[in-house]
């Protein structure tokens, strides 16, 4: 759902500091709920331009500049054009992709200083081999699609935003945090009463958290992910996600979350990103799979390509 944010680059000299956005975390805001727990609840933002790892030919530059910011913006505010036989995408006015961090950084990864995801030598041969497999295989089944492509999680856990949806909506009580996710349909219900995870032989989608106050920080670990699980980012089901979540003044939290897995990266590795309030956003019912005749037609455009290779080469022998 697309809304009328006023771009963070368009004030951007309001912005800018030295060090990056988790220096607000010193921040005296105590607003509270009525039971005395820091008052996290509302609708936020993660929609950012920034990339989860710097690009590589930006090698150690670690902040863009101004320009440089308010550029990558204005390239969002306009169509691309379609390539010759595609059919198209949404018009640039639905897309809600957000701003780059208004601390300039070249990556929400923090953590290798480097920007980029500590992957292992394994990690990326796992990759390539995944990468040519589905080049001959992307659509034998819809079991080979993301996913994503079959409405079953979009934006994971941890978060990492896309095109629009990009939305958080918090609530609390004394015993749960719950935050309804915009894209797909998930809602994650996290205990903080200090219940133990759950046995390792349960796995879920978006795995199982738990959460605790850490001073004015709620900080959520989340564990037994499922084998079938795909984040964003390079994961497995030995994945372990800690977020933490701190509200710094009335429209905005700080937000990071660190990744450890020994079995794909070198190191744990730890990202940042502001979640700004969205005060009148509403979020709507996103009835992704009722809406999926994208899969149906894959599959039935693999499958006349398949036929029209088998008789291509009936008639060459």
């Amino acid at each position: 759902m697309k809304t009328n944010r006023v771009s963070n680059v368009f004030f951007i000299s309001a912005f800018i500091w030295s060090g990056s956005i988790v220096a607000q975390s010193d921040s005296s805001y105590e607003k509270r709920t009525p039971w005395g727990d820091p008052d996290i609840s509302g609708m936020w933002s993660y929609a950012s331009l920034t990339p989860l790892q710097r690009p590589e030919r930006l090698g150690e530059k670690e902040f863009y500049t101004p320009e440089e910011a308010a550029q990558i913006f204005a390239n969002t505010q306009q169509d691309a054009p379609d390539r010759p036989g595609d059919v198209g995408s949404y018009n640039y006015q639905w897309f809600d992709r957000g701003e780059v961090s208004a601390d300039f950084r070249t990556s929400l990864i923090v953590d290798p200083p480097n920007g980029r995801l500590p992957v292992t030598e394994a990690t990326i041969a796992s990759q390539r081999e995944n990468a040519e497999y589905l080049r001959d295989h992307s659509a034998d089944s819809w079991l080979d699609r993301t996913n994503w492509d079959r409405c079953l999680t979009y934006h994971g856990v941890p978060p990492v935003s896309s095109g629009y949806n990009n939305s958080y909506h918090i609530v609390q009580n004394e015993n749960f945090v719950a935050i309804h996710v915009e894209m797909i349909h998930d809602v994650r219900i996290i205990p903080i009463d200090d219940r133990p995870q759950l046995h390792d032989n349960i796995r879920q989608w978006n795995g199982d958290s738990r959460g605790y106050w850490d001073g004015d920080t709620l900080v959520v670990r989340t564990a037994n992910f499922s084998d079938k699980t795909r984040h964003r980012f390079p994961s497995s089901r030995n994945t372990v996600a800690v977020e933490r979540f701190r509200r710094v003044d009335e429209d905005m939290i700080d937000y990071s979350f660190t990744i450890e897995d020994p079995t794909v990266y070198t190191q744990p590795w730890t990202a940042i990103r502001p979640m700004p309030r969205l005060p009148d956003y509403k979020q709507y019912e996103y009835a992704c799979h009722e809406g999926n005749y994208a899969m149906t037609y894959i599959l039935r455009g693999a499958r006349a390509e398949e036929a029209r290779a088998l008789e291509q080469n009936t008639s060459e022998n």
